[in-house]
């Protein structure tokens, strides 16, 4: 299945706007809302590498603070010799709010691959599980 167009185009395009100047590892992100709206992310570094935000957070991040929570699509697009699948802290962020997420990762050569979120984080921690455990304490 390949990548929907309009997203990897802006995934590229947001690439190209990474802060990624220790690293060299530019990371462009594409999302789709519920309702259409495309928003981008690119990773941006620090000096104090723990303080680094993934381009996939950029993303939602920005997402959420326009008051958007649903998601249906994703493209991460790296410039490596294999597409590179979000991190497990993006993982679990994602899952946040779209705990069944399509994603396309996407090399600048073609190479693409595709998952769905719970495929690549299995029995993943989230809401439904902070309820159950606060319906098990009743």
């Amino acid at each position: 299945m390949q990548a929907p167009q309009d997203l990897l185009e802006q995934a590229i395009c947001a690439r190209g706007r990474a802060y990624s100047p220790y690293s060299k590892f530019q990371v462009g992100v594409a999302v789709r809302t519920k309702v259409g709206t495309i928003i981008t992310g690119c990773n941006v570094e620090n000096a104090s590498y723990g303080l680094t935000i993934c381009a996939e957070r950029v993303a939602l991040s920005h997402a959420v603070s326009q008051g958007i929570l649903e998601f249906t699509q994703m493209v991460i697009v790296t410039d490596t010799d294999a597409p590179t699948p979000p991190c497990g802290a993006c993982r679990q962020f994602i899952y946040e709010f779209a705990s069944d997420l399509e994603i396309w990762t996407c090399n600048l050569r073609g190479t693409h691959r595709y998952f769905h979120l719970s495929e690549i984080l299995p029995e993943a921690f989230g809401p439904a599980t902070l309820n159950k455990a606060r319906e098990a304490k009743s």
